[in-house]
């Protein structure tokens, strides 16, 4: 149980689409809004039905369709619709979106490197930084925490939105961000207590093997 001082969220990324299961991936960001792909009804299904044994309070969700669809088959089983929530969207991968990272090391070599050597000031061309993600995503994120004290709830965002805040919470420079994994239906256990967030658990994945 969820003792009346904390919250305990489960921090998700949503499960796989089509363009996830591509070798390399093909980026998506805010303006290609897929489904779930046959396998990622699958991460997802196999998510609720672990999370079903425990009291979820509340689900919330990122408004694009891949985590709203995660988000449902999470907050079926508990008999519980999805609360949206706009700040927690993907972040805009610009002039990349529909582009792998060969395509665009190809095509964009020097704003290539500059957003591998530190994606938090160098974002995706035409589009975010990952300091302006964070800027909108987790203050959103630090309210929900805040705002469930003795609840258990689930949050359905993005890979870079989960990675970038959890990078925060572990003390390490946004340029770092892509050393945190984050894989489809990854699930991070947060802790917010005494005015405090920690991660107790990242990228657990064993509820879908």
């Amino acid at each position: 149980m969820t003792d009346s001082e904390s919250t305990i969220c489960y921090l998700i990324r949503h499960a796989a689409t089509e363009n996830n299961e591509q070798n390399p991936p093909v980026l998506q960001g805010q303006r290609l809004d897929l489904e779930l792909s046959v396998v990622g009804r699958d991460q997802a299904a196999r998510t609720g039905r672990f999370l079903a044994s425990r009291t979820i309070d509340a689900v919330y969700s990122s408004p694009m369709r891949r985590a709203r669809q995660t988000a449902e088959a999470i907050a079926a089983p508990q008999g519980l619709s999805v609360e949206i929530v706009e700040d927690i969207i993907e972040v805009d991968v610009g002039e990349w979106e529909g582009m792998n990272w060969d395509d665009i090391r190809r095509a964009d070599p020097t704003a290539y490197e500059a957003f591998m050597t530190d994606a938090g000031s160098h974002g995706y061309l035409g589009g975010e930084c990952l300091r302006e993600v964070m800027d909108r995503a987790a203050p959103a994120l630090d309210a929900l925490l805040r705002d469930n004290v003795g609840r258990r709830v689930v949050v359905v965002a993005h890979n870079v939105v989960n990675r970038g805040y959890l990078t925060q919470l572990l003390g390490m420079p946004l340029a770092r961000y892509r050393s945190v994994p984050q894989d489809n239906c990854g699930l991070n256990v947060l802790r917010f207590r005494q005015g405090t967030i920690h991660a107790v658990t990242v990228n657990s994945v064993f509820h879908l093997e």
